[in-house]
């Protein structure tokens, strides 16, 4: 099982790009950061058209 730790480096309010899963290809502003009760890291985005949506943080590359 992984834990938070082995989830990519990412804070709330960070830019980032889904490169995987469902929402592969949006990007938006990471938020409400949470940790499942399987231990991966869960995060909601933010669009810039305001639609949210939920994926999973090894789903993500934070934009720099």
């Amino acid at each position: 099982m992984k834990s938070a730790q082995d989830q990519p480096q990412i804070k709330d309010g960070d830019r980032c790009k889904v490169v995987g899963g469902t929402h592969k290809g949006k990007q938006g502003i990471a938020r409400d950061l949470n940790v499942s009760k399987t231990g991966h890291l869960t995060i909601t985005v933010v669009q810039d058209s305001g639609e949210r949506f939920k994926t999973l943080a090894k789903n993500v590359e934070v934009n720099q």
